[in-house]
């Protein structure tokens, strides 16, 4: 056959689009001689992930069963689906589509072989009307060889005299073998003369496409089943080169499946037994959501390099995605990794949590802070900075040397990366580059929490490797922080405080109240994207479930009235309730889902509720000794799960959409499963046994709750100029260069000269007394700078308000008439 005979037409195919984030299993082997990882939605095989966790390979496979009278039949999308794992805690599935018409049945079993790169499936296939000689039945690949549907090559060919079906893309092959003999098989373009096009028009394959290079390809194959052959094993191997996937499928096919699950589930049912009981039977589903919690985790971490973990094995709304999406979600986000080694660590595996350690220091930046989110080797996909993500990792530090998992000569091989954090925290905090949910900068309720309480984590482990002096400086900028929560992110005597019969509340983000100097010349380097500052809270306010972090890491109580009125708004505007129970939105105004009419988000939408906030309150009614409600809020949480026991993103709120397979209270588009979710429960199972929240830090709660500690100064830097500031306290002056700072109290009728001097962090700092100012007063000053020998030429002032009480309702008591 002529290579212009073989070759399909309509390159490059149609523009390559991902698939479902509806996901109702992910796995992997338990093994590095297998990188693979996969991902199952109806009824059919998702992205498969090699060499890398963070490599998505295939589109999907699935399969096509045709019939007398032109029967065309796809499985995805003409048949019911259901899905149970070989066993507990194992995520190794067995799947039973059955068409909707109820002609037929395919029942499989699905796992990965432990010693090679293969995904295998066994199928069997049972004709409910008439024979399995009157159906034919094709496999259906679509390869995305590497992170990308467009710029694949694939063929029908054979390795050692065995047909196979193979792709190849950006260095990385496939190769699709089976245990029957293929039928006939085809090579296409996606759209135009791939397998499904020709079946679905003529219900044969055009023998002549045994070729389609460089674009969107398919490859399709027919299995040979007949009365006596009803069973048949497809493997899918990868490689380096199509010889090397072929060489690892047909090592895994000789293998044979049972021999492979038998492997499968012996790693996993070992690494099971090594966790905290915490086991809570589903008698409805059958599914014990902890062992899935536990293997949703674990299917998440990466094998190399080892201690990296992906938000989620998922692209949200991947149908609507292409080639532009690289990353998705199967990217390594910070927070949501110390969170996935929070998970670790309740269901008893610390020994994940250092690896996970590990992996953090490897990929912190030079100056101290983690990116946003990143590739498994630490390349950077989005650019921003996120001060919570910067913390994060000095409070899992502190978390595992509390437990005894990181005694002191293991503890100094990561202080280098704690001593990086913590400068990198105080030296660009307490504005948070962009909130939590990547969204905007000010100050996050959410990231003071984290920060400061990584400030106070950072200073025990300063104390002991004897460096008080730092130790020292990091509580009094945490207290000195901590005090001004309120000021910065509470709002007071606004018409939704005045609504809901309330004093105040905390709001999603308040706004610098510092000048916009962005100029990083002697002083502070801005934080990217650092709003302008302006003198009190914008007039609209944003509330958001945010705030009970001040709660969960310690630094306000319970019962704290700031945090009961902030509850009471928050479940005003925020809480849905829904058929599993109550949930939660991030914050009103969200545009983070799909629209009103159930199409996908694209950049702007309508955010839906997250169960993982069902999971965040929990803790805090647990913290408030609600723990039935708590208990009622779990099973929220885990009612937000699908039929495969995984807890998406976001759940649906509006009414049904069958068409877009929205239901109301089950899984949106968004991603699914979401790790962070999955952690969360685990740690509410671990809290909930425990008595208490398990993940609280306790040097704020001593600091802050038991002993009421204050601040004995305010702080004034270059990134964070204040304009006002409570009579009775000391100024400390905190800048990047050495100065002498020249200053007045009295319009300069007289002066002074206080030198800074330079602390651990590199941050020049003096402190100014003018504890005994009358209120009214102003203080001006000025810099001169030594090394660079010339003045600043601008004067600063900061007015001295009548006490911190004043302070803050000059700030932010914000009237009807205003907002």
């Amino acid at each position: 056959m002529t290579a212009s005979e073989s070759v399909a037409p309509g390159a490059p195919g149609i523009p390559a689009r991902w698939t479902s984030s509806a996901k109702s299993g992910v796995g992997t082997a338990l093994s590095s001689r297998s990188p693979l990882w996969f991902t199952i939605s109806h009824g059919i095989l998702n992205e498969i992930y090699y060499p890398r966790l963070d490599s998505a390979c295939t589109r999907d496979l699935g399969l096509i069963v045709t019939g007398p009278d032109k029967y065309f039949c796809e499985e995805k999308r003409d048949a019911s689906h259901a899905i149970d794992t070989l066993e507990k805690g194992v995520p190794a599935y067995r799947l039973v589509n059955e068409a909707l018409n109820g002609a037929w049945r395919i029942e499989k079993r699905v796992l990965s072989d432990t010693a090679r790169p293969c995904l295998l499936q066994e199928i069997t296939f049972t004709a409910l009307k008439g024979k399995i000689a009157d159906y034919r039945v094709y496999g259906l690949l679509a390869p995305h060889l590497v992170n990308a549907g467009m710029g694949n090559t694939a063929w029908v060919g054979e390795y050692r005299k065995v047909p196979m079906l193979f792709a190849t893309g950006r260095g990385t092959s496939l190769a699709l073998a089976c245990s029957l003999p293929w039928g006939a098989c085809s090579a296409g373009y996606v759209g135009a003369s791939d397998g499904w096009q020709q079946l679905h028009s003529t219900c044969r394959l055009d023998p002549d496409c045994r070729r389609a290079e460089d674009g969107n390809v398919a490859l399709t194959g027919e299995i040979g089943f007949s009365e006596k052959a009803h069973k048949a094993i497809l493997v899918l191997g990868f490689g380096g080169t199509p010889e090397q996937a072929a060489a690892h499928a047909l090592a895994s096919l000789k293998q044979g499946f049972d021999a492979a699950a038998d492997a499968y589930l012996a790693e996993w049912r070992a690494w099971q037994k090594k966790l905290v009981p915490l086991d809570r039977a589903d008698s409805s589903t059958g599914l014990d959501p902890y062992r899935v919690s536990t293997a949703v985790l674990a299917a998440h971490r990466s094998s190399k390099p080892a201690g990296a973990a992906v938000a989620s094995l998922s692209i949200p709304w991947g149908f609507s995605k292409g080639d532009d999406d690289l990353g998705g979600y199967h990217l390594v986000w910070p927070r949501d990794l110390v969170e996935t080694a929070g998970g670790f660590v309740a269901a008893g595996d610390a020994d994940e949590a250092l690896t996970i350690l590990g992996y953090l220091r490897t990929i912190q930046q030079e100056d101290g802070h983690w990116p946003q989110n990143v590739w498994l080797d630490g390349d950077p996909y989005w650019h921003g900075i996120q001060m919570d993500e910067c913390a994060f990792p000095i409070l899992l530090a502190d978390a595992l040397r509390r437990a005894g998992h990181l005694p002191k000569a293991k503890l100094k091989t990561f202080m280098p990366m704690i001593e990086k954090a913590a400068s990198y925290v105080v030296r660009n905090g307490p504005v948070t580059g962009e909130d939590r949910w990547e969204e905007d900068a000010g100050y996050s309720p959410f990231t003071l929490a984290v920060e400061i309480a990584a400030l106070l984590a950072a200073a025990d482990i300063f104390d002991i490797f004897g460096k008080p002096d730092a130790a020292i400086y990091l509580r009094e900028t945490a207290d000195c922080w901590n005090e001004q929560i309120e000021r910065w992110t509470y709002a007071e005597n606004t018409r939704l405080a005045v609504k809901h019969g309330i004093a105040g509340y905390y709001i999603r983000i308040g706004v610098s109240d510092g000048a916009d100097d962005t100029s990083p010349k002697d002083g502070f380097v801005p934080i990217k994207n650092r709003p302008p500052g302006v003198s009190r809270l914008p007039a609209r306010q944003i509330v958001s479930p945010d705030a009970l972090a001040l709660v969960r890491f310690g630094l306000r109580a319970a019962d704290d009235p700031h945090i009961r009125n902030t509850v009471t708004v928050i479940d005003a505007i925020l809480r849905r309730e829904l058929p599993q129970g109550p949930l939660w939105y991030r914050y009103n105004d969200d545009g983070y889902g799909e629209h009103e009419d159930g199409s996908p988000f694209n950049g702007t939408g309508v955010g839906r509720p997250w169960p993982l906030l069902a999971g965040e309150r929990a803790h805090y009614e647990l913290a408030a000794g609600r723990r039935k409600e708590a208990e009622h809020l779990l099973a929220a949480l885990e009612g937000s799960a699908n039929d495969g026991g995984l807890i998406p993103e976001q759940v649906w709120d509006g009414r049904d959409m069958p068409r877009r397979e929205l239901l109301c209270g089950e899984p949106s588009g968004s991603a699914m499963p979401l790790v962070w979710a999955h952690a969360e429960h685990i740690k509410l199972l671990r809290s909930l046994k425990d008595g208490a929240v398990f993940d609280m830090p306790p040097q704020g709660v001593e600091r802050y709750i038991r002993n009421n500690t204050v601040a004995s100064f305010r702080s004034w830097r270059f990134n964070h100029k204040i304009t006002s500031m409570p009579a009775g306290k000391v100024l400390r002056i905190e800048v990047l260069a050495r100065a002498t700072v020249h200053w007045s109290t009295d319009n300069w009728a007289t002066s002074h000269d206080s030198e800074t001097k330079e602390n651990a962090f590199g941050i020049h700092l003096v402190d100014l007394p003018i504890a005994e100012v009358d209120p009214g007063a102003s203080l001006v000053f000025t810099f001169f700078w030594l090394d660079a020998g010339h003045w600043e030429n601008v004067d600063f002032t900061i007015i001295i308000n009548g006490g911190a009480v004043a302070a803050v309702a000059q700030s932010f008591r914000i009237s009807s008439a205003q907002e």
